[in-house]
């Protein structure tokens, strides 16, 4: 059985060809991701095994999201079958001064309209350790946040730990529906993921003296923001991802994780951005994979955090990378040099 359990939304991610506008051109990449969907694949690739649930059409479309996540060996045996539609997100990179654009296509998706009974949770969890979900699965109706309640109750009867990224979409619901849910969803979950705007936006925890349109972030401040967390929730650990935003082409990122005694920032990298979609999600598989093997407090934020910048280089929502290559970068070595 699989160790580690994802729930989500995968879409059908179509996007212009480079750094091309909508319909500049008459092609799109199609390709898939989703929050998720992106943690399975990243721990995959690890060669931790892991099972992603969710609800997809039986038609080619929905088949080929199945077989995106096989061909990384994910695997998809519990995927509930039926509904009409695969939900649709379009993806215009941005470059320089031009922040990147999405936009939702996901009304009436299948598992948008999948009910909890659905879903046999204690047998999807059956030998898991792990589960892991995003606050933009709830926000898809309070039918899924019914779902994602239930997942949750029969994770913790399995002994199964639980990670929540926040990720508030604005987009799929208010700040109020937000935090209404996500404080009821939140009360079972053992390792907390967040942003800079995310513990604002849900809980209205935010750190002082930071601008994260103007490119100041005071990192001291997430101290608090972290420990507020977790005196509110219980959480075992909480990690915030720290984003400074130069331009929509060139960023620095880091993070910090707090494990309730220590506060550890990782290396902040300078990013030069090819694809800048599942960063968080390939943060999120760094956290996981690390914490599940045994690492450090401080080892495991810097694993994750050159995990997520490999991402930053590649094209897709899914992160393709190793353990070995991100042990490499997350040891010093970021030169980019050609391995020969």
């Amino acid at each position: 059985m699989a160790k580690v359990i994802t729930f989500g939304e995968i879409m059908l991610r179509l996007a212009p060809n480079g750094y091309y506008r909508f319909f500049q051109n008459d092609q799109m990449q199609a390709t898939f991701g989703g929050g998720e969907a992106n943690v399975a694949v990243s721990l995959a690739n690890y060669g931790i095994d892991t099972a992603f649930v969710t609800k997809l059409p039986e038609h080619a479309i929905g088949q080929a999201a199945v077989n995106s996540l096989r061909h990384y060996g994910v695997d998809t045996s519990m995927i509930v079958r039926g509904g009409d539609r695969v939900g649709i997100y379009y993806l215009e990179k941005g470059a320089s001064q031009r922040g990147s654009v999405c936009i939702y296509d996901r009304a009436h998706s299948s598992i948008q309209e999948s009910s909890a009974s659905e879903y046999d949770w204690n047998a999807i969890f059956e030998g898991a350790e792990w589960f892991h979900f995003t606050g933009i699965t709830p926000a898809l109706g309070p039918n899924v946040v019914e779902i994602c309640r239930e997942a949750c109750k029969a994770a913790k009867a399995h002994g199964v730990k639980i990670s929540c990224d926040l990720n508030y979409r604005g987009k799929l619901w208010t700040r109020e529906e937000a935090r209404a849910a996500m404080t009821d969803l939140c009360q079972y979950v053992d390792v907390c993921i967040s942003n800079e705007e995310d513990a604002k936006d849900v809980f209205g925890i935010e750190a002082e003296n930071t601008d994260i349109y103007g490119g100041k972030l005071n990192k001291e401040g997430y101290k608090s923001v972290a420990k507020q967390l977790a005196d509110k929730f219980g959480f075992e650990k909480v990690a915030i991802t720290l984003r400074t935003s130069i331009s929509a082409s060139d960023n620095d990122w880091a993070a910090m994780l707090y494990d309730g005694e220590n506060y550890c920032f990782s290396k902040e990298y300078h990013l030069h951005i090819t694809d800048r979609v599942g960063g968080g999600d390939s943060f999120g598989g760094g956290l996981i994979y690390s914490l599940l093997t045994g690492k450090s407090t401080q080892d495991a934020v810097e694993f994750a955090v050159a995990a997520s910048a490999l991402k930053h280089s590649i094209e897709g929502d899914y992160n393709l990378v190793t353990v070995s290559e991100v042990e490499k970068l997350a040891g010093g070595d970021g030169s980019g040099r050609v391995q020969r």
